[in-house]
């Protein structure tokens, strides 16, 4: 896969999208990953035309560190950034949690089921088939679900008490960070959708929070999000904008 934000490539990509959905413009349009050879001004500079141009409504960020998001958000208000957050991710939470507040940018959680592993732990990484990318991560190997599997055990064991299900605690404790986050757990069984749907109503207290995030410690997960070469927000860093030359 290639990340592409130069000018060119960003105008041809909206124009695209707004064929295949047959509208006259997108709603909120992401920056999926950041183009590291292109100043993030000049990627956020053309959306911006195709915002005056009424082709996008509003422009979003994802996997975006703070300082990108800064510089971004110079050009153009950045609307929503997206990023992996759930008990067992919560590198965002040092720096680009609170840079987005600072900034009144709208968090968008991907993930929050943590790829599916707090609905049913160690089994279902077992119960994942051949073809399933999730086998390549690194939290997913062997070696790590073996250490990782204690977190959803003591998850589970809050939920019992709770008297929900795991994922349902999982996405609470998501939903209970803050009105300006939306989670978007991954559904593609109706019963799933109705089991999300039904976290809404998973109330935790401030030591029931305490509890869930004493479980998700540092040292609580092993492997890390991505394997080494894949774009996410601690390479997303981007030349300075006296850098760049039209081509």
């Amino acid at each position: 896969m290639e990340v592409r934000g130069d000018p060119a490539y960003v105008r041809a990509a909206v124009g695209d999208s707004l064929k295949r959905l047959g509208v006259d413009s997108v709603d909120l349009y992401y920056q999926l990953r950041i183009d590291t050879t292109v100043p993030i001004e000049v990627t956020v500079g053309e959306l911006k035309k195709l915002v005056e141009e009424g082709k996008v409504k509003y422009i979003g960020l994802s996997e975006a560190s703070a300082s990108t998001i800064r510089r971004a958000h110079a050009v153009h208000p950045i609307t929503a950034v997206q990023l992996e957050w759930s008990l067992w991710s919560r590198d965002a939470e040092a720096e680009i949690v609170p840079t987005c507040r600072e900034l009144g940018i709208g968090i968008v959680a991907y993930s929050p089921l943590g790829r599916g592993f707090f609905s049913s732990g160690a089994k279902f990484v077992e119960n994942l088939s051949h073809d399933d990318s999730r086998k390549h991560l690194p939290r997913f190997q062997p070696e790590n679900v073996e250490h990782n599997k204690t977190l959803f055990e003591q998850v589970s064991d809050l939920a019992a008490r709770k008297g929900c299900t795991p994922s349902q605690l999982a996405l609470a404790w998501v939903h209970h960070q803050g009105n300006d986050v939306c989670p978007i757990p991954g559904t593609t069984k109706i019963e799933n959708f109705n089991q999300n749907v039904g976290a809404l109503s998973v109330k935790l207290t401030p030591e029931e929070l305490a509890e869930l995030e004493s479980f998700a410690s540092a040292d609580a997960v092993k492997g890390d999000r991505y394997p080494s070469d894949f774009s996410t927000w601690t390479n997303s860093e981007t030349p300075p904008l006296s850098s760049w030359k039209a081509t």
